[in-house]
């Protein structure tokens, strides 16, 4: 039953064994977990990852192998153990036909959202279903999770599904980018190759193949010379924005850091989601427990870096303009005064969309981030990196 998954993770080059997937096969025979998806997951996870390196690659072929999963467990539960059913699945979303959307009104802007939230938590008792007022799920109400509203707060929902949410009241957790991901095209790294600055150094040797001619002609036999290995002395700071609608494209933001990590020796990288804060991070697993304060980078990575943010710039416009508009947080001093110290600290900077440039009058956000950079943001393609380089070069 579970021999196709064993064959999707060497696939997706998780180093599982055939000793590990017997121990997986074990621990289900012994029922450790039983209609819990969480828990088979974990499961599965400490039975067949040995390198925390290879879990990103173990999530994805997980998710590609128990899709559906949950629909099937929460039926099984529901034939073995007497539970009321809402409390098992999610409430049916409401849909909205485009009549009844038009009819929904703003709250009338960020403050009196945020206002109108804080007296909701003070006097809601219970839990709602498919209204218009209250903190519930299915309904109109700004506040809460598989409903509509055109300015709101998602509170306990997965994921966005109509972008048209103002703050996310839930921690979420993102996963790491993998350097080690193989490219399709070696055009990113072409283009990468623009920003080059070569200078000799470290202990390590190359082959000197003009030196090792002109020894091997004197001397009459061979004597092969070595130098010490050119590298590329550009200094890059890399700053990734992950997670929400930046999902979609995480493969080729993987492909431009892989392509990055193997063409620049002096390179630092950091990530942040929507907008840069007061605090960044270098591993999405511990993003909320292990934060590295901006003010902190900006002091300690000189004006000698080339400073690349990477990211689609689509958000709301108060997780720019406003303290306590972040989408996860609350911001003490407004995203564009923290843009505005990094362009302040590191004169050659750029923004890398990856959205397509076709689409980008139609965000305002996009907008603001390229005032903001003075227009200093080029498309991810081939042409688009190369402009950057030489944007970055001059």
């Amino acid at each position: 039953m579970f021999l196709p998954f064993f064959f999707t993770l060497r696939k997706a080059r998780v180093p599982v064994t055939v000793r590990e997937h017997l121990t997986f096969l074990e621990a289900i025979g012994r029922n450790l977990t039983t209609y819990d998806i969480e828990g088979f997951y974990y499961l599965a996870r400490a039975a067949l990852v040995k390198d925390e390196r290879h879990i990103d690659r173990f999530d994805q072929a997980f998710s590609h192998s128990f899709k559906g999963l949950e629909e099937v467990s929460a039926e099984a539960v529901m034939e073995a153990v007497d539970i009321p059913q809402d409390w098992l699945t999610k409430l049916a979303e409401k849909h909205l036909t485009e009549e009844e959307r038009a009819e929904i009104e703003a709250m009338g802007g960020f403050h009196k959202l945020m206002e109108t939230l804080r007296e909701r938590l003070k006097e809601q008792e219970g839990r709602h279903q498919g209204g218009n007022k209250w903190i519930g799920t299915g309904g109109t109400s700004p506040f809460g999770a598989y409903g509509y509203n055109p300015e709101g707060v998602r509170i306990g929902q997965q994921e966005s599904r109509h972008q048209q949410a103002v703050k996310v009241w839930d921690k979420r957790e993102f996963r790491n980018l993998d350097d080690g991901v193989e490219l399709g095209t070696r055009n990113i790294k072409v283009a990468l190759k623009r920003l080059r600055r070569w200078a000799r150094d470290g202990a390590n040797e190359e082959l000197d193949l003009d030196g090792t001619i002109r020894a091997t002609a004197e001397h009459g036999y061979l004597d092969v010379q070595t130098r010490p290995e050119r590298r590329n002395a550009v200094k890059v700071l890399l700053f990734l924005d992950v997670g929400g609608s930046m999902d979609p494209y995480i493969r080729v933001v993987e492909e431009l850091f892989s392509a990055a990590r193997a063409e620049f020796k002096h390179l630092e990288y950091f990530y942040f989601h929507n907008c840069l804060y007061e605090g960044v991070w270098r591993d999405n697993r511990r993003r909320w427990q292990a934060q590295t304060p901006t003010a902190e980078v900006l002091r300690t990575y000189g004006a000698d870096y080339k400073c690349i943010f990477v990211g689609d710039a689509s958000m709301s416009p108060y997780e720019i303009l406003y303290p306590g508009g972040a989408n996860e947080h609350w911001n003490a001093e407004p995203g564009q005064l923290w843009l505005a110290r990094a362009r302040e600290q590191w004169p050659n900077h750029l923004w890398i969309n990856p959205l397509p440039e076709r689409h980008w009058q139609y965000t305002q956000s996009i907008s603001m981030i390229r005032q903001i950079f003075e227009d200093r943001m080029v498309p991810m393609t081939l042409d688009g990196i190369s402009r950057g380089m030489r944007e970055l070069n001059g």
